[in-house]
């Protein structure tokens, strides 16, 4: 079953999810397409920053400044919403992209809910993993809830006002 919305297109998520470890210097990196937590990224950077199948995972307590070296050589950066009170990622979302210039997927994970994700996609988001129980042809269609936008966002860098003048 489909679970995951990327740039628009409903797909099966191909990615495994690395759990987080107590000891990430020695947390073992299977093959294929994986998403390592960020502790386990900075302890073992030099030998994971060789492949081109890993993303990064961040926690909403994590700085996307540790990642700052290495963007740009990244495919996919995913934050994780672990509730939904919880609005750091979207702040992490907005460095990552505007910031640090981030062009590859930036996933949003975790308590990933149908009614922010219009939200999330303002801020930068283009991937989005669902829970098993959501729909994803209703997620789809909440990414175009709004026809037009007031704010600025990752986006659309002018408000409104702006682009009326």
């Amino acid at each position: 079953m489909p679970n995951m919305i990327l740039d628009g297109n409903i797909l099966d998520d191909q990615w495994v999810y690395l759990e987080k470890s107590d000891t990430p210097a020695q947390q073992e990196i299977p093959d294929g397409s994986v998403i390592v937590p960020l502790k386990t990224w900075l302890a073992q950077k030099e030998t994971l920053a060789t492949r081109q199948d890993l993303g990064v995972w961040l926690d909403s307590d994590e700085e996307p400044e540790d990642l700052a070296d290495d963007i740009a050589s990244l495919k996919l950066i995913a934050v994780n919403f672990p509730k939904f009170a919880d609005g750091r990622g979207y702040s992490i979302a907005r460095l990552i992209r505007e910031r640090y210039g981030f062009k590859g997927e930036l996933r949003a994970i975790g308590d990933v809910l149908l009614d922010q994700l219009f939200y999330m996609k303002r801020c930068g988001f283009n991937g989005f993993a669902l829970r098993a129980d959501r729909s994803a042809e209703k997620a789809l269609a909440g990414l175009t809830t709004f026809s037009e936008v007031y704010q600025a966002g990752t986006d659309q860098p002018l408000p409104l006002f702006r682009r009326r003048a």
